[in-house]
């Protein structure tokens, strides 16, 4: 069995020693042949860390013809900007490598497990790998894993049959683990747990068993249709075609919503390039409107949208999980939309 622990400028070291020291403590108890190597998308050369720019020897090329796992560990760096050194910025620079080609070919091999730690399953969310997918990854990217249209699940492991992820930073331990375990058989993987006297956290979630009944609830009153709101009584100051930009960390982007009120009621959709989408389930709180709305580039996610409008001008921000807020600026270039 083949283990490759996948490096890119900006990785986590603890992502990816962590597990490199398990795989590797497990080929010692084993009997089969196992090799454990640190790669890259590019091939032998030395790969910088995210914790102080530490150059780690990748020995070789992600290789695809290798049976076995393949990990993936995640960014480290701020959460609380945009810079070159955030961790979604760094993740999207590896995303936008071979490395997304190299993860979407293995995930179509039915002889390699792919595996992630941390902000690792962001990197495949971001290749668009995750989408309808049950994935965890660290407390504060879950609502940017969800945004990608993976399902998040708050475990310490999720094992989704071909694709297992980990949570936090030290889940790299348990990931680790329960791939042994899986793939080796328990009794090696407790052979390593005693070995570094470490003990598997969590119960590894698994899409199987018998669903959990919900409790009860607090009935909430009955929400519109998707795509449609309610006409506040003072009428509506959003109708019309609103030419947009929105700064988001990776890129700018221009997109011309077109607000429109029939029967009562106020709809719209977005279009970006030749792309244009419904806004998902809007809400006017107050003075502001509010609604979703699935974007492909710079990457696919769901954002959330909060504008309000002064005039002919438009202002607001746009949210997706753990990504800094982007601003959104706009004109209103006419004051009729579409019906």
């Amino acid at each position: 069995m083949h283990i490759q622990i996948v490096l890119f400028d900006g990785f986590d070291l603890l992502d990816a020693i962590a597990p490199y020291e398990v795989f590797t403590a497990a080929a010692m108890y084993s009997n089969k042949d196992i090799t454990v190597k640190l790669v890259s998308a590019e091939g032998e050369r030395l790969v910088t860390s995210g914790v102080n720019q530490l150059p780690i020897q990748a020995n070789g090329k992600l290789d695809l013809s290798s049976k076995g796992i393949i990990l993936v560990p995640g960014a480290a760096g701020s959460v609380h900007d945009d810079g070159p050194e955030s961790i979604p910025v760094r993740l999207q620079q590896a995303a936008a490598t071979d490395l997304s080609y190299l993860l979407s070919a293995a995930m179509k091999k039915s002889d390699i497990l792919l595996s992630t730690v941390c902000g690792g399953s962001l990197l495949l969310a971001m290749c668009d790998l995750l989408e309808d997918r049950h994935a965890v990854t660290h407390h504060m990217g879950m609502g940017l894993l969800s945004a990608t249209k993976a399902i998040p699940i708050p475990a310490r492991v999720v094992d989704d049959g071909d694709i297992v992820t980990g949570g936090g930073v030290t889940s790299g331990l348990d990931v680790a683990l329960y791939l042994v375990e899986r793939e080796l058989g328990p009794r090696i993987a407790h052979a390593v747990e005693q070995l570094f006297e470490y003990e598997r956290r969590g119960t590894v979630w698994k899409a199987a068993g018998n669903i959990p009944k919900e409790p009860p609830q607090v009935k909430q009153e009955e929400a519109t249709d998707d795509n449609t709101l309610t006409k506040p009584d003072r009428g509506s100051s959003f109708h019309g075609k609103w030419d947009t930009a929105i700064s988001t960390p990776i890129e700018k982007l221009s997109v011309l919503f077109n607000l429109r009120e029939k029967d009562g009621q106020i709809s719209g959709t977005a279009q970006q390039g030749a792309e244009t989408v419904t806004l998902d389930n809007p809400v006017l709180e107050g003075n502001q409107l509010k609604w979703g709305m699935k974007i492909t580039k710079p990457m696919r996610l769901h954002l959330t949208f909060s504008v309000s409008v002064d005039g002919n001008k438009m202002i607001g921000e746009a949210k997706a999980g753990m990504l800094p807020a982007s601003k959104l600026v706009g004109q209103r270039i006419s004051p009729n939309g579409t019906e």
